[in-house]
């Protein structure tokens, strides 16, 4: 087992091994302090819990702007105390997403989802969502057992959001198809690469023609909603800017769903006592998730970088710092969390966990994702007696192979075989 002092030389964006434990790793930082600068980088990693929030809260004085590829250059030199300017005035991609938007332009593009999430069409995709997890959940259980990651929690979170957005049905396989080619966002492999744009531009292409179909001919739906939709000062958005917020829900939300479904039915399985508990008493699903969230969320971290001179906490940072805060280690952090690596439903005050991060940037597809894990695993525990994991792929107790996505943004299985009884 590598040292504390071995591990924090590891480099976070490549080295394979913190992936099976990124939060040993990150242990290894917070004993040098909440924030700390990386010694193979220059970039400060955040894992202080109230280190974190001040930075996701503060968004005058970091920018997002590096999202979703931290290690991306700089198209200018760093000169001075304040970047904003230069920040803002850089040309857009144009795949860029609005996970990397600021201020204004941000608030703007969120505003092209409120379509999606009104009380009518959340019930709707509930009813959908529900119907379909019984469907998938059945087939399996007859089966006595599957393949989670790939086989179930991906194709029905996907077919979800498909659903939310309007995606025709005719469609949503060749999504399905795109998304499981696609290598993860913050792949480990290639870091700073543009792999990740690929899917969303053959993506891009099915919903560029949506929101002109719609703008052409308006029909009774969400898509049609979100194509006329008008920017909070009443403007008219481009139709790339629709198509773009449309497939940043679409991209994003599925693959932290369905990771999240992953993480949280490991836990069940690994645990029989806490899984009959669920059993027992139902109500327990939605605490349980807000610890699995906690403990071992989908997201590790998300990103900024300092767009004029400024302090987190006790420690100055200059303009043009890159900025890690690892959603992880700031909801594990002892000044926060009681005996923080402890799973226990229950906690006071659990939803104040980063998971989701918080502030302008907080998840939009939050309360969809909750539903969708809970629906699922209801299902599941509806429909068997018994979770455990294949042995035969996982091997026994106290010597699991368990293999995760290489990704430093995502916190995801690569698989997880299950038994069904």
């Amino acid at each position: 087992m590598a040292s504390a002092a071995q591990l924090v030389e590891k480099d976070y964006f490549t080295d394979h091994s913190v992936l099976l434990d990124p939060y040993d790793y990150f242990e290894s930082i917070r004993a040098h302090g909440p924030v700390y600068q990386m010694r193979s980088r220059d970039v400060v990693v955040v894992t202080g819990f109230a280190e974190a929030l001040e930075v996701l809260l503060n968004t005058r004085d970091f920018s997002s702007w590096l999202n979703p590829d931290p290690l991306v250059a700089l198209p200018f030199e760093v000169e001075g105390d304040d970047i904003a300017a230069q920040l803002a005035s850089v040309p857009s991609s144009p795949m860029e997403l609005m996970v990397s938007y600021d201020g204004d332009r941000h608030a703007a593009a969120r505003s092209l989802l409120n379509p999606l999430f009104t009380p009518s069409r959340l019930k709707a995709n509930e009813a959908f969502m529900r119907a379909y997890a019984e469907d998938m959940v059945r087939k399996v259980v007859a089966a006595g057992g599957c393949e989670l990651v790939n086989k179930v929690a991906t194709p029905f979170v996907t077919m979800v959001i498909a659903d939310l957005l309007g995606v025709p049905a005719e469609d949503r396989e060749a999504f399905r198809e795109v998304i499981d080619a696609a290598p993860p966002p913050g792949n480990m492999d290639a870091p700073g690469s543009d792999d990740v744009i690929h899917p969303l531009m053959v993506m891009a292409g099915y919903f560029t023609r949506y929101v002109a179909e719609r703008r052409a001919q308006p029909r009774d739906d969400v898509m049609t909603e979100m194509a006329l939709a008008k920017y909070p000062d009443g403007s008219t958005p481009d139709a790339m800017e629709v198509v773009k917020s449309a497939m940043f829900l679409f991209a994003a939300g599925q693959d932290t769903s369905a990771k999240l479904i992953g993480n949280s039915m490991r836990r069940l399985a690994e645990d029989q006592v806490l899984q009959q508990q669920l059993r027992e008493d139902r109500t327990l699903i939605g605490p349980f998730l807000e610890e699995v969230l906690r403990l071992e969320g989908s997201t590790k971290a998300t990103f900024r970088i300092a767009s004029c001179k400024t302090r987190i906490g006790d420690v100055e940072i200059p303009a043009g710092k890159r900025v890690v805060v690892s959603l992880s280690a700031a909801n594990r952090d002892p000044r926060r969390w009681d005996d923080p690596g402890t799973f226990r439903i229950g906690r006071p005050r659990i939803k104040e966990h980063l998971a989701f991060g918080r502030g302008a940037h907080t998840c939009a597809g939050a309360p969809l994702a909750r539903a969708e894990v809970a629906v699922i695993l209801e299902r599941f525990l509806d429909h068997t007696t018994s979770i455990t994991l294949d042995e035969a792929h996982h091997g026994p107790a106290g010597t699991r192979t368990i293999e995760y996505e290489p990704s430093y943004i995502i916190r995801g299985l690569a698989n997880l075989h299950i038994k069904l009884a």
